[in-house]
């Protein structure tokens, strides 16, 4: 087995980042409408996420893309506030720590861009998720933040990365 490599998107992954977002998706039961399944920005998330204070990661092991997250602003929120977004892993990358890496390599990265929080939203149903979160130390909150334009999703959360 190689090595677990988080890097940025490139132009080359659009497609193969769009098929595991979607997966995962489909496996979860996410409804396909109100969710990141039909965001626009999975037909181009090297372009999408080419921005100032923005980056897309993902993980590679033996030259396949088994997971993804990026971090951008909130949009038509706190610039202060970052976003966690479209975290998703496939299941042979899952309970092995990658997640925990990721979440740590995006942290890191809206840290450096002078980002104070990180937000995120999930289903309530997406278990797994919820916990790493949990253990990263992100705090529940009563309502979203931002316009994600995800109105399917109703659990939302946010951590202070000072």
């Amino acid at each position: 087995m190689n090595s677990v490599i988080i890097r940025e998107i490139q132009p080359k992954d659009n497609q193969k980042v769009k098929k595991v977002v979607q997966a995962v998706l489909v496996e979860m039961g996410v409804p396909k409408v109100g969710t990141a399944y039909e965001d626009e920005s999975l037909n181009d998330m090297h372009a999408e996420y080419d921005q100032p204070r923005m980056a897309y990661f993902v993980v590679e092991e033996d030259e396949k893309i088994i997971g993804c997250a990026g971090i951008a602003p909130l949009k038509n929120g706190d610039p202060e506030v970052s976003e966690l977004q479209k975290m998703y892993f496939l299941p042979e990358a899952r309970g092995r720590g990658i997640g925990s890496q990721m979440m740590d390599h995006c942290l890191n990265y809206a840290k450096e861009q002078g980002f104070k929080q990180c937000y995120l939203e999930t289903l309530p149903y997406m278990q797994n998720a919820i916990k790493l979160y949990n253990r990263t130390g992100f705090k529940n909150l009563e309502k979203p933040m931002g316009d994600t334009g995800h109105y399917n999703c109703s659990v939302w959360m946010i951590k202070s990365i000072e």
